[in-house]
């Protein structure tokens, strides 16, 4: 945002010397448009501009497995560290086999938690045999919040329809050892599809 910021006021000097200045009413075919140009790119930023203190779910069992492919806990940290940059509240839902995955033995939400430099309260574990992607995305509904991971959600579509928003699902991974997250796309608000449905 500093950028068009800046951009901004150079172009006001501009567009000021253009109309103030003898002889340099040239600069008003610069300065104008300029102004024009940087107040779009400054509305772009702030509309891009994660909302501060707005929760993020992420799907820890998948985020395991962004670099190489191989289950780590580093990815993970990196994530957290990276939404907490931007201003953003984390909390991880794990599958019930992610210790077993990390260290090869189960680990609670209080363990995990510790590795990762979260309170227990924003740990969420899936009991044995149950999946944790409805967990993640009841929980990222009722914060209205959004969900880092790669998986799709194909199968929860009906019951979940948020997922096929644009923006919703935070993809990101690893470029050249760089982590992305790819923040940008702000969603648009979908009712529950009970809300939606038309009545028999």
């Amino acid at each position: 945002m500093k950028a068009p910021f800046a951009l901004l006021l150079v172009s006001f000097a501009l567009l000021l010397a253009g109309l103030a200045v003898p002889g340099f009413s040239d600069l008003l075919l610069i300065g104008g448009p300029m102004v024009l140009a940087s107040l779009y790119l400054l509305a772009r930023s702030w509309r891009r501009e994660p909302r501060r203190g707005e929760h993020v779910v992420i799907d820890g069992s998948n985020v395991l497995h962004w670099q190489d492919g191989t289950p780590g806990i580093a990815p993970l940290q990196e994530v957290i560290r990276q939404l907490e940059l931007r201003g953003l509240i984390p909390g991880v839902v794990f599958d019930a086999n992610a210790g077993y995955l990390l260290s090869g033995r189960y680990q609670h939400d209080h363990a995990l938690g510790k590795q990762l430099g979260l309170p227990p309260d924003r740990i969420l574990m899936a009991d044995k045999g149950v999946p944790a992607d409805p967990l993640i995305l009841q929980a990222a509904r009722d914060m209205k919040a959004r969900v880092v991971t790669n998986d799709r959600f194909r199968d929860w579509a009906d019951e979940f329809p948020e997922v096929r928003v644009p923006g919703f699902l935070i993809s990101g991974g690893y470029r050249r050892g760089e982590l992305w997250l790819d923040l940008e796309a702000e969603p648009q608000p979908v009712m529950p599809r009970a809300e939606t449905e038309a009545p028999r």
